[in-house]
């Protein structure tokens, strides 16, 4: 039987930041450029550091969350990499029209080599406050078939609720749980517990502090 881990997320970020944005402005959305196009990788390191969460309970790795403000820095990061300084204002203002109504968290899966999956188990999920239990906004899973690929940005998210089958013979090793929430009913300043299921038995628990977060 896997170990449940519990796991309290309380990091601080080094950016001056009270809690998990839900508009932001211009100045925000500079403060986002500015970490996604540093020229100095502690700098994005430090910034990216507290959103992921290491669980280690088997089959969960980890957990990374993006709120709209840090679905900007990583689109200004992946455009400053891709060698584009382009990337400004206007396109910082695109970016999060897009990703303004929801926080993303990515749930990182590494199943026994041995398993007999043909595709990611029906894990369920649920975010718990106080006494309220939310629904997400979409589920998806996409699966990995060979070595996890490290770093940002993350996986393409256009499978959103589809399970995908594996071609040939290629074994599935794990896979990423896309697990969308919707930003205007969550407390900025709310702490919340994710909690990943195998129908009726808990395989991880994540205590989630918004109020860390930007």
């Amino acid at each position: 039987m896997s170990r449940v881990a519990t796991v309290v997320f309380v990091t601080g970020l080094v950016w001056q930041a009270a809690a998990a944005d839900v508009e932001l402005d211009r100045r925000a959305l500079e403060e986002a450029l500015a970490i996604g196009q540093s020229r100095i990788e502690g700098v994005r390191t430090r910034f990216h550091e507290p959103y992921r969460v290491t669980v280690g309970a088997p089959p969960v790795d980890y957990l990374d969350v993006v709120t709209p403000f840090r679905a900007v820095v990583l689109a200004a990061q992946a455009r400053a990499r891709a060698g584009d300084r382009q990337f400004g204002l206007r396109q910082a203002r695109e970016t999060y029209a897009q990703t303004s109504d929801e926080t993303v968290v990515y749930i990182e899966l590494t199943f026994h080599p041995q398993n007999t999956f043909i595709g990611i188990p029906d894990y369920g999920i649920t975010l718990e406050g106080g006494s309220a239990t939310f629904e997400p906004v979409s589920i998806g899973r996409i699966p990995r078939f060979g070595p996890r690929v490290g770093g940002y940005p993350f996986p393409s998210t256009s499978l959103d609720g589809a399970v995908v089958l594996p071609g040939g013979s290629q074994p599935l090793t794990g896979g990423t749980l896309v697990y969308r929430l919707p930003v205007a009913r969550m407390d900025p300043q709310g702490r919340y517990d994710l909690v990943v299921l195998d129908r009726a038995r808990q395989l991880a628990r994540v205590s989630l502090d918004l109020g860390r977060l930007r």
